[in-house]
């Protein structure tokens, strides 16, 4: 061996090709005691890698072979999110994954990433036009080409929920990262959100006439989701938990309602499964036009099933084909669509169908507590920020009274 010889406490340092390299006899994870070796040009860099090995091995098992994210988060898909997750929060995790980290980040050893090249990934991810970045054009027909394609950028970047949401699936995936010893640190939790201004079109309510309309032009036309429409308004029921509703827990006599489950399209899979969060489960009251629709839907059932004879496909669905079969979640949102042409309404959503069952009990003047009770809700603020807009003549009235107040 050439060269000076090794300094007290260098420890296994040596030339090695064009630099030096060295090795410590560190703990894997697994509890395997193996040779760990650092490298570089000078022996200067070598030592201080080495001490720095020594120091961190006193501390935590150190890996023989640290994966790439890619490999990471591939693994903790199959093996964290899929056995212990719902199926839809796995495909949410997977589409996070395939669109927005690995395109990027993918590549990078785990122990490699850091801090400062999250944060600009992510406010990459913020300021892209996403219909650029993930090539869609390419996936429409010439006539339906909107962006890159036809040389006009759409600007169409991820919503502040979109955001937080990848944020939240690497913090979590590094953080099974960090439990398993891989990474001594969580990079993704220190990364700050870029502003982002939310759509204008998000959080719409209707005010209690437009509501009227809408239920009054589906009754009228004996529309068979006449009762779905009646729950979400009234009771706030999810869109889901609507279409997952059995008569075994559906009680007309006693007037009440029991939610336990919901339908979800998953992927090429339709679920019929237990709700998100046990906090979603809950029994509710039926008030009186819940009760009569839910009585107008069953005999509309019996109708349909000696109809069908023996094309029938039994279940206890509540709202199902006319062949007995469950209802598709994307055709229930063009049936609300075309009810809200034919009522002539603002069009909103199904699930904007739910705010304004919590806009309403505002304006009822409800308790604030009495509706999370109704929607069913975990947090309380959730209530209060996002289902409970004040509809204009609310607001209209409040002004009025304390200007009123103050004009004396």
């Amino acid at each position: 061996m050439t060269g000076r010889a090794r300094a007290a406490g260098e420890g296994s340092i040596f030339p090695y090709r064009s630099g030096f390299a060295a090795y410590s006899w560190v703990r894997t994870p697994t509890g395997k005691r193996t040779k760990k070796w650092v490298y570089g040009r000078t022996r200067q860099q070598v030592h201080d890698k080495w001490i720095a090995l020594q120091s961190l091995a006193k501390d935590t098992a150190i890996p023989n072979r640290v994966p790439t994210l890619s490999e990471h988060l591939q693994y903790w898909l199959a093996e964290i999110v899929r056995p212990n997750l719902a199926p839809l929060t796995y495909q949410t995790y997977e589409i996070i994954v395939r669109l927005y980290i690995e395109p990027h980040l993918g590549a990078k050893r785990l122990d490699r990433l850091q801090l400062r090249e999250v944060q600009s990934w992510i406010n990459t991810i913020a300021r892209a036009c996403q219909c650029c970045a993930q090539d869609k054009d390419a996936g429409r027909p010439p006539s339906k080409q909107r962006c890159c394609a036809v040389d006009r950028c759409c600007q169409t970047t991820v919503s502040p929920r979109t955001l937080s949401d990848i944020r939240g699936c690497l913090r979590s995936a590094l953080g099974q990262a960090v439990t398993e010893e891989l990474v001594s640190r969580n990079v993704a939790a220190a990364v700050k959100l870029p502003k982002v201004r939310s759509r204008s079109n998000r959080r719409q309510a209707w005010t209690t006439d437009e509501a009227r309309r809408f239920l009054e032009s589906a009754r009228a036309d004996h529309d068979p989701f006449y009762a779905a429409y009646v729950l979400i308004l009234v009771l706030g029921l999810r869109k889901g938990e609507v279409l997952g509703l059995t008569w075994a827990h559906v009680d007309l006599d006693k007037s009440s309602l029991h939610i336990a489950l919901q339908l979800q399209r998953v992927s090429r899979e339709l679920l019929h499964r237990e709700t998100k969060t046990e906090g979603s489960d809950g029994v509710l009251p039926l008030p009186g036009i819940c009760a009569t629709a839910l009585r107008l839907r069953h005999d509309d059932q019996i109708r349909a099933r000696a109809a069908a004879g023996s094309a029938w496909q039994g279940n206890d669905l509540v709202f199902t084909t006319r062949y007995g079969t469950p209802i598709e979640p994307r055709n229930f949102n063009r049936s609300w669509d075309a009810r809200c042409a034919k009522a002539d309404i603002r069009k909103i959503t199904v699930h904007d169908g739910r705010r304004s069952c919590g806009t309403l009990l505002a304006d009822l003047d409800v308790h604030p507590r009495v509706a999370m009770q109704i929607l069913r809700h975990a947090q309380f603020a959730l209530t209060m920020e996002i289902y409970t807009l004040a509809s204009p003549d609310a607001t209209k009235e409040a002004l009025k009274r304390l200007g009123a107040s103050l004009d004396r």
